[in-house]
């Protein structure tokens, strides 16, 4: 197993929903060189570098250094906000407030975001160009390629639309009541392998609980596109127990060559609950048939007490799932907390260890585990100490870019790039950085004519990367 440390001196927090506020604040007026050093430190992971998870949005739990300091303190358990009280002093909370609420006014964030290179060339020993494709999205969550060349978008606050080969964005109708807070939203989208023939299309979303309107969990459901409204909608997957929470919801989907479909669950914010247990659907990664039904080879299908779905467990939260284009070998990243992020090579029953060893520490610095290896728990093919916040997933599998071919590609959400993984005998041997200040990457994809498509947030956009040869 090879360690990679990412020589940068922040680590990552990923905090589930982002506080915001709508207010007039006067600048910092204390540490404010360690107000900086504690947001990149504790806060950047989640809100972005430069506080791009603040744009356009309306402060709900405070307007003042008091009341954010208050939440910095204490923490918001449903969001995913661990509180600081026990590792920042209360000058230092102070101060983190003050600077928040004076740096996250809308025109100095927007002042902020680099958008000279977008449309702009990349790349040293292989140059590329990234071409905007469509913009003024919310969050791109997940993208996915229509056989006539029009580009579906999943936007996580409940927008499914279809970009046309012309350029023209069209919403499309007929989505399932969707849970739309925190990380919870519109997530995923898949084409059945065999489109073409049967039309199928899956989608994964935060359902609503039908007893508890405050709770929630992964839902996949697949369904037929009619024109610009979905048709033919029927439940595929359900995660349950419903929770409070808003955070780590997983929710990738994908196929492999013998057509199972594999989705991805979090383990939705309930670490020493969920995901060493076999009881419940969460910290999980699920197989079943095209149709919902469950393959009667699974692992714990005849495990008494067992989810029958259940294909492996011990995960966090897998927000990167995708084939080996050679192997067909099921292959996943996953979020550590501050450190540890993995990735995994899914094989049937195993158990990825989660949160019984990990390479990771607690949000506000302090430890949950001191193994970082035991038996009868896979350790990782690579971990990320710091951590980079992955999401989206891909493999090249085109001759377009060079060497790149097989290489596989990774959204970097802390550190706004997407990696490419250089990989060798199932090893991952060497990293690159592309697209580098783009913005918090959080979909990448290859389109079936072979190009790379990366979605981005802060702003919301889809790119294209092309060639500079062609």
């Amino acid at each position: 197993m090879k360690k990679i440390i990412i020589p940068l001196l922040f680590s990552i927090v990923l905090l589930g929903t982002v506080i915001i506020i709508k207010s007039e604040t006067k600048a910092v007026t204390t540490q404010p060189k360690k107000a900086f050093e504690n947001y990149q430190l504790h806060c950047a992971g989640c809100h972005g570098v430069k506080l791009e998870e603040f744009i356009d949005r309306k402060w709900v739990y405070g307007h003042n250094p008091a009341k954010v300091g208050e939440i910095i303190a204490k923490g918001i358990v449903d969001e995913g906000m661990p509180g600081f009280e026990a590792t920042l002093t209360n000058d230092e909370i102070r101060a983190l407030s003050e600077y928040i609420l004076a740096e996250s006014k809308e025109g100095i964030i927007k002042k902020s975001i680099d958008n000279k290179r977008v449309n702009g060339v990349y790349g040293t020993n292989f140059k590329y160009k990234a071409i905007e494709l469509v913009s003024n999205l919310e969050i791109p969550w997940g993208i996915e390629f229509l056989p006539n060349g029009d580009l579906l978008i999943a936007e996580r606050n409940g927008t499914l639309s279809r970009l046309t080969k012309e350029k023209k964005l069209i919403e499309i109708e007929g989505l399932p009541e969707i849970r739309v807070g925190g990380q919870g939203g519109l997530m995923d989208l898949r084409l059945h392998p065999e489109y073409r023939k049967n039309g199928w299309l899956y989608i994964s979303y935060s359902y609503i609980d039908d007893k508890n309107k405050r709770a929630g969990n992964t839902a996949v459901i697949r369904c037929k596109l009619k024109g610009n409204r979905l048709t033919e909608i029927e439940p595929i997957y359900k995660s349950i127990p419903a929770v409070t929470t808003k955070y780590h919801f997983g929710s990738r989907i994908e196929f492999d060559n013998d057509g199972f479909v594999y989705i991805s669950t979090g383990d939705r914010g309930k670490r020493d609950v969920f995901p060493q247990s076999l009881n419940n659907s969460n910290g999980k990664v699920h197989r079943l048939k095209d149709d919902g039904s469950i393959p009667t080879d699974n692992p714990f299908y005849n495990t008494k007490g067992a989810i029958k779905s259940i294909y492996t467990y011990g995960h966090r939260n897998i927000q990167g799932v995708a084939k080996h284009p050679v192997t067909g070998d099921i292959w996943t990243h996953e979020h550590g907390p501050r450190g540890g992020d993995e990735i995994n090579i899914l094989k049937p029953g195993l158990n990825y260890g989660w949160p019984v060893i990990s390479f990771g520490i607690n949000y506000n610095g302090t430890t949950f585990t001191n193994d970082t290896a035991k038996v009868g728990m896979e350790q990782p093919l690579t971990y990320y100490v710091p951590s980079i916040a992955p999401c989206g997933m891909a493999f090249v599998n085109s001759d377009r870019y060079g060497n790149w071919k097989n290489s596989l590609l990774i959204g970097s959400l802390r550190f706004q790039y997407l990696e490419r993984c250089i990989i060798k005998n199932d090893k991952v041997v060497g990293h690159e950085r592309l697209l580098e200040g783009i913005g918090r990457v959080r979909e990448v994809k290859v389109s079936p004519d072979g190009y790379i498509y990366v979605g981005v947030e802060g702003p919301g956009r889809i790119l294209k990367l092309v060639p500079l040869n062609e």
